[in-house]
Formats: C-alpha cells, structure tokens, sequence
C-alpha cells in the first residue's frame, strides 16, 4: 500500500515533535516536512503536496487559515483539491464549535497518542468536504474579525449539521431534530430514532437555533416544539413536557411560567 505523504504545520516545538514521532508510528503515512511558522508551511505545502497536514490554527507570519485561503486560490486554479486537513489548536470555542458542527478534524491541545490516531483514521477514511471545510473557515474567520456574539452581532443560524457516528458522517437537517440533552462536555442530539453525541456544550447551539421551533427547558436540555407531544403541569406546578418518541422532560419553573403565559 502506497503511504500517504504527510506535512505537519506546527510551531510548538512538544506539539511538532510528538506529532512527528506518532506519525513515523503509523506505517500508512509517511512524513515529507515540519514546519513551525506559516510563510513556511505555504511554501512547503505548494512544493512537496502533500497528501495530509496537520495545520496549527495559531502560527508566525501565517495563520492555518490563512495558509488555507491562499492554497484554496491555488488549487482553484489548478483544478486540483485541498489535502486532508487536522487542525490542531489550544482551547477556541468558535474554532471548536465551527470544526465539530461541520465535521472538519481536529486535534484540541494537549491531546493523547490515542486521539491522534482516532483524527488520523478518521481523515483518511472521509477526507475532507471542500463545502463543509470552507463553511467551517468562513464561520472561524468571522469571530476572529469580530462577529461572534458576544460582540453584537448574532451568529447565522444553522440549517444542518454534520454528524460523526462509528466512522461515518450523517447530515441531519436542523428541522428534523427533536431535542437536545447535554453535560459539560457533550450533546446528545436526538433525530428520526437515533442519538448522536456530539463534542459540544449545549451553549454551543443555543444561539444557532430557531428561538420560534427550539426552546431550551432547563440548563441541560433544549426540545424542539415540533416534536412535543404534550405538555402537562406536576405537583410543582412545572411543566412535564412528553415528547412524540416517549421521552419526558421537566421545563425550569421560569420556562414554565413563559410557557403557560404563551399557551391561549
């Protein structure tokens, strides 16, 4: 079997350096160069194309996205496809959330041998949606120019979402959700009889979902009123809300209240 011709784009020297000695771990990938800036790993990328690259968001000179853009111009050009990209990045929510909803790779700092190898198999077996890579880049770009909202402007409401489950990935239509359920880490999303976990908080959907179709119960749960089969008042005067598949779930005394005031 031919290896797969590899780059990484790294300028924490741990980071490169641990990168670099799991990938001469794996006999299907080959590494071609290390660089630890962006000019750099433009130039290396356009010279020695490689097959996958591991790009670091944050990078002298060039960031990842950056290097991005302009190889998208490049390879327009030349009618010819990004590598399969992983990101590697320190803790960025916007970054995170943009790369998990359009099921773009990533490597979150510190991570272990395992999960690289995880993102390494998982790459190569989808590679990577030119549509769903330029989404995620376009959303990442605009909160680093200042359009998150956090800074005022709302972000765009999401339509679909790109799932990953036991090595594939699943679109899901946002309309055919019927809830989300949540911990700290992960979102279980629930669709047309299955559940999907997802490695984001549930605040990382609130503000991308249709406030007139979504709303969130409690803390850790949001329903979608299209699938709610009926909503009835406990002993504490809460709503139970009975979703269409059987699941139930107890509305916040606050949402209930708006809730009772919005029925006629």
């Amino acid at each position: 079997m031919q290896s797969i011709s590899t780059l990484i784009a790294e300028d924490e020297p741990l980071a490169s350096e641990s990168l670099a000695e799991w990938v001469s771990q794996l006999p299907q990938l080959q590494l071609q160069a290390q660089c630890a800036d962006g000019p750099t790993a433009l130039a290396e990328i356009r010279r020695l194309r490689p097959q996958l690259v591991f790009m670091d968001i944050q990078m002298p000179g060039m960031t990842g996205l950056q290097v991005l853009r302009a190889l998208q111009q490049d390879l327009e050009l030349e009618g010819r496809p990004l590598p399969t990209v992983i990101f590697t990045t320190a803790y960025d929510e916007y970054a995170l959330t943009a790369f998990e909803l359009h099921a773009v790779d990533y490597l979150l700092k510190p991570f272990s041998q395992e999960r690289f190898k995880e993102a390494v198999q998982h790459a190569l077996q989808s590679r990577n949606s030119p549509k769903a890579m330029n989404e995620a880049l376009q959303e990442v770009e605009r909160a680093e120019e200042g359009g998150s909202a956090e800074q005022g402007l709302p972000l765009e409401p999401l339509s679909r979402l790109l799932v990953r489950d036991q090595g594939k990935i699943f679109p899901l239509q946002v309309d055919a959700i019927e809830y989300l359920r949540s911990d700290t880490k992960y979102t279980a999303v629930a669709s047309r009889g299955r559940q999907y976990l997802v490695r984001l908080p549930i605040t990382a959907f609130e503000q991308r979902l249709d406030p007139l179709r979504f709303i969130k119960l409690q803390r850790s749960c949001i329903v979608n009123l299209d699938f709610v089969e009926a909503m009835t008042p406990d002993e504490n005067s809460q709503l139970l809300v009975q979703m269409r598949d059987g699941s139930r779930f107890t509305a916040s005394r606050e949402v209930s209240k708006k809730l009772r005031e919005q029925s006629i």
